[in-house]
């Protein structure tokens, strides 16, 4: 088990800018810190192996070490306030769609002190029936259930109130949707013999407090599923009532009486809670529960939220949401100037561990180039390598290998488990990747870079790929970064997020832009701004594929954080509710690019075709290869088959492919250089070129399973090059670096950074 892990508050800093490293060692043992830059993260013996360039700094040193938690389940939290403190006879109300009932009493209005049991819970109880608990702060607590269990994934009008003067508890379960045989309406009156006491602190909605952590409060009873329109009356409601409430309002004779009325529906896109009663008792969500999601009103008449936002006031709730884990700060670096750019990370150990070892933890960041250089403003290097972060998050701490229901046939294999997927399967607190689901069976569409993350460590081995290196995303990406130090190449490194926050300005003075191997997920002001590079006649060299697949959004004023909504097509662990395509944080239409209008051949002339996780093939050279206009791309190269070996899967084409697609939107000059061939029948055509199944979508029978490599110029003098393949790079450092895939990037590198317009 690991014994040592952390992360950072950044991605990318550039030199003078500080970066914050919150380490937990598990057992609280001291560790030694230092940072290093990582050049090579794939170990396989094969290649170059595992290649860290340690750097001195003034963090270098030993440390005391501390356990900390990582604080799952999402709620809203809403500041104490007299009138909470006020309440003798209350009613509790919220519409709730609730998703795992029967496992655990849930909370669905709480204002609770667990150390005196004082308060009032409005939940279900262990038996997934409505129910208020109350406690009088000197050990008496009490729960009064509907004794009727609610259905999984159904609305009900679920409330209760306390009547001071008579002592008595009434609880209403209220189905909206009635089924014949099915009796689930209730309403139950009783006496406790007592009233609930103060509880004091805040009032929480889909949890309860059982106490603190520093600053952070830890909770329990985490509800799981949709809440709508909750509130809280100092005045007993009856049905009736409890109708007018949902308008937001009370009879007017009792209007003054209404403490709070929260809609969901209002700031969708932020993390403040609206109170629309005069008292304005606005709240905070807590660890990123899924906002614009339909609500008990939804009429299916309008499928953007932003258009009907009265129709997506309801907030889904999980127990194992998490956005930051709140850790305190163990140390923190200032970057030097002049420090080279590239993939740094901060390495902790315990005593006894060697690289590799448990008791061993990376937390890798980026080091960008200097804002300004001696060559008047423009960066020392010219070319830059984009690492893709945002891919990076979308799979940051899969499951996969425990969960996936297909992933034995996806990889043609039994997987492989590795000590950070055995951690993550027993410590679910650390939250799942977008290709996992919660507890409840919904997908995760958030992902935090404001945690552990586990598979985004060098030497870190995945489940995807067959023999030779089991790479994906981060590791992978470091074949580039090690053929670029190889090679002589001077280039500075970059993110997703620099993209996202500084269009394309990020990209100024830069002539050539190289991505990483999966270059999936991509926000609207990443996909302008390499549109409007490449208008402006800089050159894209596209080293992977399925890339510019799926649209995402980031946060607008949370940092770290990313959405994606898959929404009805494409290859997906999961699929979004009808209705819930739109993504909360900005309000534009999710799911992939290709259905936004936007796919992937218009970007890089090749988009994704097929998939495959078991061995990996070549590429055959075709006959654009002799066009003159590429001749500098094969100079030294008259190979007809090329990458035949490399540690991905033993070839230079594999793992998923792209193609060129005229009709998709690959330009009428693209040449087509090579297409690889022979791939097995683990590889099959992707869902999105489906439209009616049939037999025949393998690599032995579909000619659509294949990766082109493409060229073409841009109207301004620039170019693009895209191998195809998540596996090209895996090649490059094949027989000490001299082979035809290093030696055609190499040719393409060279020629992309002369000025000389194409």
């Amino acid at each position: 088990m690991k014994k040592i892990l952390g992360y950072s508050d950044k991605i990318s800093v550039r030199p003078g800018e500080e970066i914050a490293f919150k380490v937990s060692s598990l057992e609280g043992r001291a560790y030694d810190a230092s940072i290093v830059r990582i050049i090579h993260g794939d170990n396989n013996p094969a290649g170059p192996g595992c290649r860290f360039e340690p750097v001195a700094t003034a963090i270098d040193g030993r440390y005391d070490g501390r356990p900390q938690e990582a604080l799952a389940g999402s709620y809203v939290t809403v500041p104490d306030h007299p009138l909470f403190a006020g309440l003798r006879s209350f009613t509790l109300q919220a519409m709730i769609w609730p998703t795992l009932p029967g496992q655990g009493a849930q909370s669905v209005i709480s204002r609770w002190d667990e150390g005196r049991k004082a308060g009032f819970i409005l939940g279900l109880d262990a038996a997934g029936c409505v129910a208020l608990t109350i406690g009088d702060g000197s050990g008496k607590v009490a729960t009064f259930g509907s004794g009727k269990p609610v259905l999984a994934r159904e609305w009900y009008l679920a409330a209760a109130s306390f009547d001071a003067a008579t002592g008595t508890v009434t609880v209403h379960q209220v189905p909206q949707a009635v089924y014949g045989h099915i009796d689930d309406a209730s309403t139950v009156t009783d006496r406790p013999g007592f009233a609930p006491g103060d509880a004091g602190g805040p009032l929480l909605i889909a949890a309860h407090p059982v106490g603190t952590v520093g600053t952070r409060l830890r909770t329990a009873g985490h509800f799981n599923g949709k809440i709508d329109s909750p509130a809280v009356s100092a005045v007993l409601l009856d049905p009736m009532g409890l109708e007018q409430v949902l308008t937001g309002r009370l009879p007017d004779a009792a209007a003054p009486a209404l403490v709070a009325r929260w809609d969901f529906g209002q700031g969708i896109s932020g993390e403040t809670v609206f109170d629309i009663s005069p008292n304005r008792l606005h709240g905070q969500t807590v660890n990123m529960p899924v906002r614009a999601m339909k609500g008990y009103n939804w009429t299916g008449r309008e499928m953007n939220w932003s258009r009907a936002p009265q129709e997506y006031g309801a907030i889904h709730f999980h127990d194992d949401d998490l956005y930051d884990c709140g850790w305190q700060t163990d140390f923190t670096l200032t970057v030097a100037d002049g420090l080279k750019s590239g993939i740094y990370a901060a390495r902790v150990r315990l005593d006894e561990t060697s690289p590799g070892g448990v008791g061993e933890d990376y937390m890798p960041f980026v080091v960008r180039g200097p804002k300004t250089s001696a060559s008047g403003g423009r960066p020392r290097a010219r070319a830059a390598f984009l690492v893709p972060t945002a891919s990076y998050m979308a799979y940051a701490n899969e499951h996969m290998a425990f969960d996936g229901a297909t992933t034995e046939v996806l990889a043609g294999r039994i997987p492989v488990l590795y000590p950070n997927d055995v951690f993550l399967a027993e410590n679910r607190n650390f939250g799942g990747s977008c290709y996992d689901t919660h507890a409840d069976g919904s997908g995760i569409c958030f992902s935090s870079r404001l945690r552990p993350i586990l598979n985004m460590r060098p030497d870190y081995q995945s489940w995807v790929g067959g023999i030779g290196s089991s790479l994906w995303q981060f590791n992978a990406d470091t074949h580039i970064t090690d053929w670029l130090e190889a090679q002589g190449f001077d280039f500075d490194c970059l993110t997703d997020e620099d993209l996202h926050y500084e269009g394309v300005g990020a990209l100024d003075g830069y002539d050539v832009v190289m991505t990483g191997t999966h270059p999936e997920y991509h926000s609207t002001a990443m996909w302008d701004a390499m549109d409007a590079f490449k208008k402006r006649g800089g050159r894209l060299m596209y080293l992977g594929a399925n890339g510019w697949y799926w649209r995402i959004a980031y946060h607008p004023t949370k940092p770290g954080v990313m959405e994606v909504r898959r929404n009805e097509d494409g290859i997906r662990a999961w699929a979004a509710e009808p209705g819930e395509y739109y993504h909360a944080f900005t309000g534009e239409y999710g799911g992939l690019w290709r259905r936004n209008g936007r796919p992937p051949q218009v970007m890089a002339g090749t988009g994704f075709t097929a998939q495959g996780f078991d061995i990996c093939s070549y590429y055959r050279r075709q006959k654009d290869a002799d066009d003159p206009r590429v001749a500098f791309i094969f100079d030294g190269v008259p190979d007809e088959i090329i990458g035949d070996f490399g540690l991905i899967g033993g070839g230079a084409a594999g793992l998923e492919l792209d193609r060129a697609d005229r009709l998709l939107g690959t330009p009428p000059n693209a040449l087509l250089l090579a297409s690889s061939e022979n791939h097995t029948d683990i590889y099959l055509v992707v869902s999105e070129e489906i439209l009616i199944n049939y037999p025949g979508q393998g690599g032995h029978e579909s000619p659509l399973v294949r990766a082109d490599m493409l060229f073409y110029e841009t109207a301004a003098g620039g170019a693009v090059f895209s191998t195809s393949s998540i596996a090209w790079a895996g090649s490059l450092s094949h027989n000490g670096y001299d082979n035809n895939v290093s030696r055609i990037t190499g040719n393409v590198l060279r020629r992309f950074l002369d000025p000389t317009p194409f």
